[in-house]
């Protein structure tokens, strides 16, 4: 019987372990579940597309694990990161159009370069300036949005509660000093499919 006992705690600890765990929740969408406007149903049909987009990714080449980054919403799919050619990107956006669900799919994926240590620490700066923007912004609920920087271009992703949070957002990120460009994809409350009562 102890024994039994034994396997079974070692068995929970071993999965335990595979369990993740982070801030952008179990569901894995960046969004807290309660915060988040979508109704639970569309959150999950988000992460099961994001968690297929994921796979098909890795099945193509291991790299894209690291170097594309995807975001669903509502169904509709944004790619950023690096890849190595125009094909890549060309596959990628195909695979992202095979996801069961897929309403649009944005694809903001660059060409890779030479690393270039100085630009990669400018754009961590642009995030990062912008995301303290938003989380001290009393008009904007900064946990429905996502922030990537490249080549002092800021994408911003997310869900806003009306036009003023939507225009609020953009005109913070215009406001950091060095940005060149501002591409959104936010969604209004309104714009989604199901939203939460």
């Amino acid at each position: 019987m102890k024994i039994r006992k034994g396997f079974i705690l070692i068995y929970l600890v071993i999965l335990s372990g595979c369990v993740g765990y982070s801030s952008t929740g179990v569901l894995g969408t960046g969004v807290s579940i309660a915060l988040d406007p979508r109704s639970l149903g569309t959150q999950i049909d988000d992460s099961l597309m994001q968690q297929n987009l994921r796979a098909k990714l890795l099945s193509l080449d291991k790299k894209h694990i690291i170097s594309v980054k995807t975001k669903i919403l509502d169904g509709r799919i944004f790619l950023t990161g690096k890849v190595d050619s125009v094909e890549d990107k060309l596959k990628i956006t195909k695979l992202a159009w095979e996801i069961k669900g897929a309403r649009s799919v944005k694809n903001d994926l660059q060409i890779k370069e030479e690393f270039n240590f100085k630009r990669s620490a400018k754009d961590l700066l642009i995030t990062s300036q912008l995301r303290v923007a938003l989380i001290e912004s009393k008009k904007i609920k900064a946990v429905n949005y996502n922030i990537d920087t490249y080549k002092k271009k800021i994408y911003i992703y997310g869900i806003a509660q009306n036009e003023t949070e939507r225009d609020e957002v953009t005109k913070e990120a215009k406001q950091i000093l060095d940005v060149e460009d501002v591409i959104t994809s936010i969604f209004l409350v309104d714009d989604l499919r199901v939203v939460k009562k």
